[in-house]
């Protein structure tokens, strides 16, 4: 062989190299936001459930001033159990439901100034509306990363190698912001 075709070789190779390093770097790329959106889900669960058992003990402390339907403390028990397995879908489903029962929650306070003084009633109300804002931030977190990944599965030349590893868009979380109108409440 002479140096010119050592040389063709040696360049053919090292763009063959630098190819599958850079398909790996995207892959990886790709693994790394699945992962993470994976993690934030985790910790959006675990705050909806610390949520829902927040609402359990504030509606332990309502229902001595106001009859609510033992439907409701089962709904809450029913939303926990099913948020370990929820995917974004079912999670916004579990945001919707949970935000009416807090809806429904507050206005009962408001309803009775006594019970809206009483300090166990006030400390969850304050602890509800802490793990609400770390939701928040966590769905924050968690829609930056489905953007990012589906923006790679979208644009060249990432969306060939989202294609070739199967990758699948991340489902954004559409929680409410906060509820448009207090429900009513009748006993």
């Amino acid at each position: 062989m002479d140096l010119a075709t050592i040389i063709v070789i040696a360049v053919v190779v090292l763009v063959i190299l630098a190819l599958i390093g850079w398909i790996i770097s995207i892959y990886n790329r790709f693994m790394n936001l699945k992962n993470s959106g994976e993690a934030t889900l985790g910790q959006i669960r675990v705050a909806m459930k610390k949520r829902l058992d927040q609402i359990e003990q504030l509606l332990g402390s309502v229902k001595s001033y106001a009859s609510f339907e033992k439907e409701t403390l089962t709904r809450v028990t029913e939303m926990r159990a099913g948020v370990g397995k929820a995917d974004p879908g079912d999670l916004n489903e579990v945001e919707r439901q949970s935000r009416s029962i807090i809806g429904r929650l507050f206005a009962v306070a408001e309803a009775y100034p006594d019970l809206k003084t009483q300090a166990t009633v006030s400390e969850l109300m304050a602890s509800i509306r802490q793990i609400e804002d770390e939701i928040a931030r966590q769905r924050y977190t968690y829609n930056n990363i489905a953007q990012q990944l589906n923006t790679m599965t979208e644009t060249i030349p990432s969306n060939i190698v989202a294609s070739m590893a199967h990758v699948q868009r991340l489902d954004y979380l559409e929680f409410e912001e906060e509820i448009e109108q207090a429900p009513k409440i009748e006993f």
